[in-house]
């Protein structure tokens, strides 16, 4: 396969009208990381934004970042650490989970809405991006959003393709909000409650006015032993020592909590942003669930009616990562049809490329949300060069 890497963004621009005058799809990558995320793309050359690379803009007291796609998120990272700031969504790395290489990178999280577990308290990747450059299907530069907020007016083109998954366009260039890094964490520990006692327990926390930063609960088979409820505060070290004494005693009828150190904390939240737990076997389906907290339990009992399957859940229960064999629709009957009844949505994140193939891989949509979702595709990319079907066959 061919492989395009444009150093600027006019060559990519250039890259994709040639594309476009020949019919000539092109698959678009990132850093390489989720390859294995959403529907094969049948394309004869790769455009990858590895050369698009370094930060364009950062401004520590606006608390405002900028770099080209292909930076990766290390370098993000330790730019906002050197001045005590981070990426507020708590953005994952799953090359554990896909098993492959590379970096991510700013434009791939961009790209794919990629949130983890601080988005119940800071809210999600969408929330904090700013701006984007792209260029489109048609091969022209598009510059939306800017450095502030109150910059996006009309048809907000940077949260469109957050989460578009480079069917629009292949983002150049995104601009994030950063937030200060609290100085100081906690984290307590709740062991033996089910899955509904721990539901309850992470809604309770989440209730409260102790502003929890992470809420996730670990079944006995992904903990190991005993079930673990987490709940997670970061402030200033005082702040974070008086509601973690606060918090336990709010939660005391859940039992005795015990509290990690920082560098368990520390490692037990990688864990859950990555999806650590559920990596092996490397050859089961893995599901991404989105649901109501208190429907969450007994979701994952209706599914475990029709599936044997392994799971944890994150966001106060709101969302349930869900393994299971790879074998028929990869437990895709089981997991929609429990849906049907609680409500939410479910998306494949792993499962074999002949199986992504030919399952809904993004959560099936209605005829008329499906009508207006293609319609936005041929606004961008009316010959379908950019991704075509990553998302939904056809589109």
């Amino acid at each position: 396969m061919t492989s395009h890497a444009p150093a600027t963004e006019t060559q990519a621009a250039d890259i994709i009208a040639e594309a476009r005058a020949r019919k000539a799809p092109l698959e678009i990558e990132g850093g390489g990381t989720r390859r294995g995320l959403g529907r094969p793309v049948q394309a004869a050359a790769t455009l990858s934004t590895r050369a698009l690379t370094g930060i364009t803009l950062y401004e520590p007291a606006e608390m405002v970042i900028s770099a080209r796609a292909g930076t990766t998120l290390a370098e993000i990272e330790a730019a906002l650490a050197a001045k005590g700031q981070m990426l507020p969504f708590e953005p994952g790395d799953c090359r554990a989970l896909y098993g492959t290489t590379g970096e991510p990178t700013l434009g791939g999280i961009a790209a794919c809405a990629v949130s983890g577990p601080r988005r119940i308290q800071a809210g999600a990747a969408r929330d904090h991006l700013l701006g984007v450059r792209l260029v489109n299907g048609r091969g022209e530069i598009v510059k939306s959003g800017g450095r502030v907020m109150k910059n996006v007016t009309g048809l907000d083109l940077v949260k469109l393709n957050c989460g578009a998954h480079g069917t629009l366009g292949l983002l150049t260039e995104v601009t994030f909000k950063a937030l200060p890094k609290a100085p100081a964490a906690g984290t307590l520990v709740f062991e033996g409650l089910d899955d509904a006692q721990a539901v309850e327990c992470l809604c309770a926390a989440l209730g409260s006015p102790f502003e929890v930063s992470g809420a996730a609960h670990l079944p006995g088979d992904i903990a190991g032993g005993a079930p673990r409820t987490l709940l997670r505060i970061e402030h200033f070290a005082d702040s974070v020592e008086y509601r973690i004494g606060a918090l336990a005693g709010l939660l005391a009828k859940f039992g005795a909590a015990r509290r990690l150190d920082e560098g368990q904390s520390a490692a037990e939240w990688r864990a859950i942003r990555d999806v650590a737990a559920l990596a092996q076997p490397g050859d089961h389906a893995v599901w991404r669930i989105s649901t109501a907290p208190t429907r969450a339990p007994a979701l994952v009992a209706a599914i475990r009616e029709r599936l044997a399957a392994r799971c944890f859940y994150d966001w106060g229960g709101g969302l349930v990562w869900l393994a299971c064999a790879a074998d028929g629709d990869c437990g895709a009957a089981a997991v929609r049809g429990a849906l049907a009844a609680s409500g939410g949505h479910a998306t494949l994140v792993r499962a074999p490329e002949e199986a992504r193939a030919r399952i809904d891989v993004f959560q099936p949509q209605g005829a008329a949300l499906m009508k207006l979702t293609a319609g936005i595709k041929a606004a961008f990319d009316p010959d379908g060069v950019l991704n075509p079907g990553r998302m939904w066959a056809g589109v």
